[in-house]
C-alpha cells in the first residue's frame, strides 16, 4: 500500500535573533509595526499555518552591560498579534509565554482575547527559564529551581485550559485550583473561545522536555534535522501515542533558514555572503567571551584562537548555561581542535559554529528537499526563520512556495479560518488533567 502523501506545513518566525538579524543593511526596525506587519502578510500570502514572535524578557548584556547586539529591544508579543490581527485574516498568531515568570489567569485572559480579537487563530508556544538573572526582572526573581520548571508548566497550561473551559451556557462558571504553584479561585471573564483553546506549542528537548511536549502541545518547534530529526519525530510520536494522543494531531517542525539562488553554485556564494555578513569581527570576539569569561577584545578576530584557557572563576549570570567552568574549558578545547583541523580564525571559527542548516540551492531544489525531508517522516513542516526583516521572507514565498503548490503539498488557499484548522486539528471537547502531571512528577491535587 502506497504511504499517503502528507502536506507541507508552513510557520514563519519573526526573526530575533540578536546576535545576526539587525545587521543586515537591508532589515527595518524591531520596534516598528511594519516590519511586522510586512513579515505576517508576506506569511499569509504564502498561505503559510503561523506566524510565531519568539520572547527574551530580559535584554542580552555582556559583563554587567548591555551588549550592542542587543540594544534593538523587543516589544510586548501579545499587544503586536494584537494589532496584527487587524491586517491579516487567516494565517495563525502565536505568542512565546514564560511560564515560570507569568501567572496563569492573566495570560490565558490576554490570549483568550486575541482569539476572539483574530477570529479563533490564536496560539501559545510555552517556554520555560531557569535562570535567577533573568527572574530579576519579576516580582518572584529567581525562586524556581531548575529541575522544577516544567513542573510549574505544566500546571500553568492545565490551570489555563481550566480557566477557558471556565464558561458555560449560562456564562462564567465557578473554578477552583489548588497545587504547587498556583491556588485560584474564582470565574473566568472571556467567553468561551473561538478554537476552545488556543492552539499550543512547545520547545522542549531534555526528556521531561519532550514528555511535556508530548502531553501537551499540538505543535512543537524543534532544531533537529537530517539523522537526528528523524530520531526526534520517531521518539516524540512515540511518547505523543503513549499519553493516549494521536500521533498525527502533533505536528513536528523545525527551525530552519534558506538561501536561494540561480543555481547551486550561486546559492551557495549567497550563503557564504549572508553568513560574512552576519558575523562582523567584534560579534566573533564577543561569542567567544561568553566561553572564555575574559575580555579578549585586543585578540585579532581574524587570527587564531586564544592560547589562554577559559576563567574559572568566571560564570556571568547572563550566560547561565555556562555557569560550569568544567563546560566552558571543554567547549574551548573542542572549538580550538576544530580550528587547527580547518585552519579557522576566530571569525570564521563563529561563523562556522552559527551557520545552522540552512536549506541552500535553487527554488526547485529547495522544495525538493523540504518535501522529501517531510515525506520521510523528518518533520511534518517547517518554521522559517529569515535573516531579516521585514523583506526576508519575501524571495521564499515568491519563488519557492510556487514550486510546493505544484507539487500538490502545500495549499493554494486557506480552506479554514482557526489555527488549529490550518493544521486538520479537532477542537478540544473538553478539558481532562493532562497525564503530564503525573509523568513529570506533579503532585496529585484534589478534583474540583
Amino acid at each position: 500500500m502506497n504511504k499517503p502523501v502528507k502536506q507541507v506545513h508552513l510557520a514563519a518566525l519573526f526573526p530575533v535573533n540578536h546576535m545576526t538579524t539587525w545587521r543586515d543593511p537591508r532589515a527595518g526596525s524591531q520596534v516598528d509595526f511594519a516590519s511586522y506587519s510586512h513579515l505576517a502578510r508576506t506569511a499569509e500570502k504564502g498561505k503559510f499555518d503561523a506566524f510565531l514572535l519568539a520572547d527574551f524578557p530580559r535584554l542580552v548584556e555582556h559583563r554587567g552591560q548591555v551588549s550592542d547586539v542587543g540594544v534593538a529591544g523587543q516589544l510586548d508579543q501579545i499587544t503586536v498579534l494584537s494589532a496584527l490581527a487587524s491586517v491579516t485574516d487567516r494565517i495563525g498568531l502565536a505568542a512565546t509565554v514564560n511560564a515560570t515568570f507569568n501567572e496563569p489567569f492573566d495570560v490565558a485572559r490576554k490570549l483568550a482575547t486575541l482569539d476572539h480579537l483574530s477570529g479563533g487563530r490564536c496560539g501559545w508556544n510555552v517556554v520555560t527559564t531557569p535562570d535567577a538573572w533573568t527572574g530579576e526582572n519579576f516580582r518572584r526573581g529567581g525562586y524556581l529551581p531548575h529541575a522544577d520548571r516544567y513542573l510549574r508548566a505544566a500546571e500553568f497550561v492545565d490551570v489555563a485550559r481550566t480557566l477557558w473551559d471556565g464558561w458555560g451556557p449560562r456564562g462564567a462558571t465557578r473554578f477552583h485550583h489548588e497545587g504547587p504553584h498556583f491556588r485560584i479561585d474564582g470565574r473566568f471573564t472571556v467567553p468561551t473561545c473561538p478554537q476552545v483553546h488556543p492552539f499550543t506549542i512547545q520547545a522542549g528537548d531534555s526528556e521531561q522536555g519532550r514528555e511535556f511536549a508530548a502531553a501537551t502541545a499540538e505543535m512543537i518547534y524543534s532544531r533537529h534535522l537530517g539523522l537526528a530529526g528523524q530520531a526526534f519525530y520517531a521518539d516524540v510520536k512515540r511518547r505523543v501515542a503513549r499519553h493516549g494522543r494521536a500521533p498525527e494531531h502533533v505536528k513536528i517542525m523545525p527551525g530552519v533558514s534558506f538561501v536561494l539562488g540561480d543555481c547551486d553554485e550561486d546559492a551557495r556564494a549567497n550563503a557564504a555572503l549572508a553568513q560574512r555578513r552576519a558575523v562582523s569581527p567584534q560579534l566573533a570576539v564577543w561569542y567567544l567571551e561568553r566561553t572564555w569569561g575574559r575580555d579578549l577584545s585586543a585578540y585579532d578576530p581574524d587570527g587564531p584562537l586564544p592560547d589562554i584557557d577559559p576563567d574559572p572563576e568566571a560564570a556571568p549570570p547572563e550566560w547561565p548555561g555556562l555557569a560550569d567552568a568544567a563546560v566552558r574549558s571543554r567547549r574551548a578545547e573542542k572549538w580550538r581542535a576544530l580550528a587547527a583541523e580547518q585552519n579557522l580564525g576566530i571569525r570564521e571559527l563563529v561563523m562556522k559554529l552559527t551557520a545552522g542548516r540552512p536549506f541552500i540551492g535553487t527554488p526547485a531544489r529547495v522544495a525538493e528537499q523540504m518535501n522529501d525531508y517531510v515525506q520521510s517522516d523528518g518533520a511534518d513542516g517547517f518554521v522559517l526563520v529569515p535573516r531579516y526583516a521585514p523583506g526576508g521572507l519575501d524571495e521564499f514565498v515568491d519563488r519557492v512556495v510556487p514550486e510546493l503548490q505544484d507539487r500538490g503539498v502545500l495549499r493554494t488557499e486557506y480552506s479554514g479560518r482557526t489555527l488549529r484548522g490550518h493544521f486538520g486539528l479537532p477542537a478540544p471537547t473538553g478539558h481532562q488533567p493532562s497525564s503530564i502531571l503525573s509523568t513529570i512528577r506533579v503532585v496529585d491535587r484534589p478534583s474540583t
